[in-house]
């Protein structure tokens, strides 16, 4: 079987190294090079001791031309110029930063302050594939979304398409992640005495750049815009995401429903059944994502959503994509290393 060549781009990061591992048990690959600009000469067990022997080399020094498809680990502003390099040796491509996820250089600038890189290479599917497969196959490029966007679009994209959202009124999505969401560079704020039996919220109300990817992908199935408020936390944890979403639904039965219909059949997504609630032990260290659906009265619900912020949320949906860029079972190199439910 003919392996398909894959470079990662910013392999010495928190999600390169879970692209690493997925991609090193996948039978369809082959990783002909990995890239770090601080390591390069180095091998990646030097960068992580728990990875394997793979030669790390800067950019400028990836063989394009020998590759099939790339993934990008890159900082936001870094990302898209390696894109449309790649994009050019006709190479396909899996953004995993910031800059492909938005859909104008315009957006792009309202949410992150600066110019947009390469806005040629504008606009480029958004790889959620439970809410959008079909237009994933075959793509050339494809921008992976956010962790905490994805968590919040699994929880809500089923109410706003199917209009069971009331009018009018605030949709709060208020969610919790581990320190890894914010990458492997020091920070102060995240060294272990500052997160360490605390609870932090930032970014809170309409501030997160997430929230632009979550209302570019909602608004035109009929979200109002500026109903989202949306309130970040930082979890003394190492990974893992859990979202609480609270909601006015027009007909509860039916918003229940629409989840199980939605979902159905879906090999990484999990529903459950009212009263279990998902929890981040239902997830972390897996590709899967859990739902969990609590009526509060009359019209108010509650979705709960967790994912694993480095691999649903990241390196694991990238790899769905990856498949279905190649025409290849979605699932391929994922099923294999996902936990029993909890």
């Amino acid at each position: 079987m003919k392996k398909i060549k894959t470079g990662i781009f910013g392999g010495t990061g928190y999600t390169g190294l879970e692209l690493s591992r997925l991609l090193s048990a996948h039978p369809n690959v082959e990783i002909v090079f990995i890239t770090s600009e601080s390591r390069a000469g180095q091998t990646l067990r030097d960068a992580w001791p728990q990875a394997g022997h793979y030669d790390l080399v800067s950019a400028t020094e990836a063989p394009l031309d020998e590759t099939d498809a790339v993934f990008l680990c890159l900082p936001h502003t870094q990302s898209a110029g390696v894109a449309a390099r790649a994009v050019e040796h006709g190479v396909k491509v899996i953004d995993l930063s910031a800059d492909l996820r938005l859909q104008t250089p315009e957006s792009y600038f309202e949410w992150y302050g600066v110019p947009h890189p390469a806005p040629f290479i504008l606009p480029s599917p958004y790889g959620l594939p439970e809410l959008g497969r079909d237009g994933l196959a075959g793509a050339d490029v494809i921008a992976n979304p956010g962790c905490y966007a994805t968590a919040a679009l699994l929880g809500l994209a089923p109410l706003v398409r199917n209009g069971l959202v009331v009018p009018g009124h605030a949709i709060v999505i208020d969610a919790k992640s581990g320190a890894s969401g914010a990458g492997r560079a020091p920070k102060s704020h995240l060294l272990f005495g500052e997160i360490h039996g605390n609870l932090s919220p930032y970014n809170i109300g309409r501030s997160h750049r997430h929230l632009g990817e979550i209302e570019q992908f909602l608004l035109p199935d009929g979200l109002q815009p500026g109903r989202l408020i949306f309130s970040p936390h930082l979890l003394p944890t190492d990974r893992g995401i859990l979202a609480a979403i609270y909601i006015r639904v027009t007909n509860m039965q039916s918003a229940l429903a629409i989840f199980h219909s939605q979902y159905a059949g879906e090999a990484l997504v999990d529903v459950l059944e009212t009263p279990e609630l998902a929890t981040l032990a239902h997830v972390v260290r897996t590709p899967r994502a859990v739902l969990s659906l609590t009526p509060a009265g009359e019209d108010h619900l509650i979705v709960m959503v967790a994912i694993d912020n480095l691999l649903k949320g990241a390196a694991s949906q990238a790899v769905q994509n990856f498949n279905l860029m190649h025409h290849l079972p979605e699932t391929t190199g994922l099923l294999e290393t996902m936990a029993e439910p909890v």
